[in-house]
């Protein structure tokens, strides 16, 4: 059987398109080369027959050839794998970078490493010169050389204050980085809700496109990008799945032959032909541990359910009303999407201080990784308390100015009371708020008094020696403490500062301070190092690489070239059968 005359310029035809199609893909590729988000994108196409589900089932001696290709639709090159990979990566490095802004805020306050820094350390060792200065006979009762100890004493007093401050100002910083409201700058919560709005309307956008047969690939990558913006401050799971009215699950009064006919159309016989076509919806969850430390999930965004913002959840922070000026008093509350086919029902998860100590662990009550963990952490965490000591944050290191600041005042104002005349206080240093209560970084000032004259340096009659005091004094500076020794024994209230001096005693906080540091920078380091070979790797997939695009043009133009000689050779034979066919003999 001679096939129809034209068939052979339809399957011309069709090539022509599809290769044509393909260099406009080519071209398109290589326009957003570099175009942020931007997924390479292919022609994905089959033959003429088998796109209908009658030559499926098409029987007969005749060999079914020649009609042509068929251009199914256009899709991203992209593996889901890697998304997962790196998206997984992204809240590891998110907790380490945004830990080490943290920890860089903070060794600007106590790294005193340089010796030219007029620090803390510093201030002691004025003080001690002060003091050996006035211990020389001439000076004793000086009061000029009094005036300049009392001097020094308040700089390194300032000086505590000042690191107090410092710390309560980092604090609030990090609580703005959580929460921008009232600010500048947007937080991370505002940002997060942002980003939850913008996928769960996405969603929406790009399934309507897909039904009505458009791809929207470009808002595809858009979704992507917010997608992998979100895994940097939670961490997320991202899932693809069909909804209730094409998931092939039976459910109520459904049977399965209504379940199946969800996913495939059906002959009369109720037998599947060929599966329908049907879009996916997206789904993010954020993981937790929970109070048991159970990995937990809270569902953020839920396809295109329900309507309006039900499809999406939101992050709340609220400042705990009795006490709305402290940066690490607040609650954070997250609250999954309205829509929840995971539960059935929405789910709400709230984040605070108290919870995270309550829990007794170090891995409940908490975000698996993302900068505002980070956040949280640096705000809540004080390496001290039972549950909560996997991190030395802030509180950790305003707890050791406090302990400094009350073994100094706690020893200075014991030597200069001892073998004085019981009932007269002559506190050297005081609460400078004059609440009388426990001395920290914070309040710790000069008594008063002592710049009255009221108060001064003991070294009065009852001393066999008028320099003691003020030789019990240098020795307290120089000590280890506890205290080994036997001038001091009379001081009962032994401060324990990890056998150390107190000058010492500061350079033990800033290098803890910097073996934290060293050790979050190296975890960065290591992050994203890791993180960049995943991104590699989705480039190497997914990016646009210009050899490769030249080489498609080369190949796909080739095509086009043939495609073109097929139809003249065609042309060649439809002239030979309509005019030179019945020729022979005449």
């Amino acid at each position: 059987m001679v096939r129809a005359s034209f068939a052979g310029f339809s399957t011309a035809l069709s090539a022509l398109q599809a290769n044509q199609k393909r260099l406009d893909i080519v071209g398109h590729n290589l326009a957003n080369m570099n175009t942020v988000g931007y997924t390479r994108q292919q022609l994905e196409t089959s033959s003429l027959n088998y796109t209908t589900p009658v030559s499926n089932y098409m029987n007969g001696s005749e060999v079914i050839v020649g009609f042509g290709v068929h251009m199914n639709k256009v899709s991203q090159i992209r593996d889901p794998y890697l998304d997962v990979q790196y998206r997984s990566q992204m809240q590891k490095s998110g907790y380490t970078d945004a830990m080490q802004t943290s920890l860089d805020s903070l060794a600007k306050i106590l790294d005193e490493a340089n010796s030219d820094v007029t620090g803390i350390r510093k201030a002691l060792s004025n003080l001690h010169s002060s003091l050996q200065a006035m211990h020389d006979s001439p000076n004793v009762k000086d009061p000029i050389f009094e005036a300049d100890v009392r001097t020094k004493m308040q700089a390194l007093t300032n000086l505590l204050n000042e690191s107090d401050r410092q710390i309560t100002e980092a604090e609030e910083l990090e609580r703005q980085r959580l929460d921008g409201t009232n600010t500048s700058e947007r937080g991370a919560v505002q940002e997060v809700n942002d980003i939850l709005m913008q996928i769960g309307n996405l969603n929406r956008q790009i399934k309507q496109n897909q039904i009505l047969g458009q791809q929207s690939l470009e808002l595809m990558d858009e979704r992507n990008v917010l997608l992998d913006e979100l895994s940097s401050y939670i961490p997320i799971e991202v899932t693809y799945y069909k909804d209730k009215m094409h998931d092939g699950v039976a459910e109520g009064n459904q049977t399965a032959q209504d379940a199946l006919a969800e996913v495939y159309h059906l002959d009369s016989n109720g037998n599947p032909m060929f599966k329908k076509e049907w879009p996916d919806d997206l789904r993010v969850e954020m993981t937790y541990y929970d109070d048991n430390g159970n990995m937990q999930r809270i569902t953020l965004v839920e396809g295109t359910e329900g309507h309006g913002t039900q499809n999406y959840g939101q992050f709340t922070l609220t400042p705990d009303p009795a006490s709305p000026d402290d940066p690490t008093s607040f609650t954070l509350t997250v609250q999954g999407s309205a829509q929840n086919l995971v539960t059935g029902n929405a789910a709400s998860l709230v984040l605070s201080a108290a919870n995270m100590a309550a829990s007794g662990s170090k891995d409940t009550n908490q975000l698996n990784g993302g900068s505002i963990q980070a956040s949280l952490d640096m705000l809540w965490k004080d390496g001290a308390t039972a549950g909560i000591n996997d991190v030395r944050g802030y509180e950790y290191y305003r707890d050791e100015l406090n302990k400094l600041a009350e073994s100094l005042a706690g020893v200075m104002n014991a030597v200069n009371n001892h073998n004085h005349p019981a009932g007269t206080s002559q506190d050297l240093l005081v609460d400078r708020t004059g609440a009388g209560g426990t001395i920290t970084a914070a309040n710790i000032g000069i008594n008063p008094d002592w710049v009255t004259g009221t108060v001064s340096i003991n070294t009065g009659s009852n001393n066999d020696n008028p320099n003691t005091p003020i030789l019990n004094m240098m020795e307290a500076l120089t000590s280890t403490w506890p205290y080994t020794g036997t001038n001091l024994n009379f001081i009962t209230n032994v401060p324990n500062l990890k056998n150390n001096t107190f000058g010492d005693y500061v350079n033990h906080v800033a290098t803890t301070l910097a073996n934290d540091s060293y050790r979050n920078s190296a975890s960065l380091q290591t992050n994203v190092t890791v993180l960049n070979g995943i991104q590699n790797s989705r480039d190497s997939m997914s990016g646009v690489s210009l050899n490769e695009e030249a080489s498609n043009m080369m190949m796909f133009q080739s095509a086009y070239q043939a495609s073109s000689r097929l139809m003249t050779a065609l042309d060649q034979v439809i002239d030979v059968l309509i005019n030179s066919t019945g020729t022979c003999g005449r």
